[in-house]
């Protein structure tokens, strides 16, 4: 696997030398069946989301249809169409976390940050998002950031969680 990005900081580059670097991993998996996947996740990588303008990058470079590229774009969860926060909140709503009170750190979440689920802050600090079970049902509802799990989480605790993060 080529790793494009070994010795390179994404966010100090222009654009022009991240499609530079795009250029050089389509040419690295240009003979290689099946390597859109690694395209994208590549291209990811340098971009730090696969904005509709990149897409088409790689659908000029590679012949691989629009069509094709936004259907596992949409389809894979980890890849993004919108710019990631530098933090990813992650709010259970699986049954136990739902019943304990997930949707109310969902509404106050979407209050306080101004965002939806699959948002990110205009600051580009939070991204938020929701599972469907995280396996920690005796300690719901349950909240991640980032690595970090925040279990029993309250409502009247989320501005202390989120004053951890910059």
């Amino acid at each position: 696997m080529l790793d494009i990005l070994k010795d390179v900081k994404p966010d100090e580059l222009t654009e022009e030398e991240k499609f530079g670097l795009l250029d050089k991993v389509i040419d690295y998996y240009k003979e290689e069946s099946g390597a859109l996947i690694m395209i994208l996740h590549q291209a990811q990588g340098i971009f730090g989301y696969l904005p509709m303008k990149v897409q088409k990058y790689i659908s000029e470079k590679t012949g691989i249809p629009l069509s094709e590229i936004y259907g596992v774009v949409t389809f894979y969860s980890f890849f993004t169409m919108v710019p990631r926060g530098r933090h990813t909140i992650r709010v259970c709503l699986g049954t136990a976390c739902y019943v304990r009170g997930g949707k109310k750190i969902i509404e106050y979440l979407n209050n306080e940050l101004g965002i939806d689920i699959g948002e990110t802050t205009k600051d580009l600090r939070f991204s938020l998002e929701v599972n469907r079970c995280l396996g920690a049902c005796g300690l719901a509802p349950v909240m991640v950031i980032d690595e970090e799990v925040y279990p029993r989480v309250k409502v009247t605790k989320l501005p202390e969680i989120l004053s951890k993060y910059d």
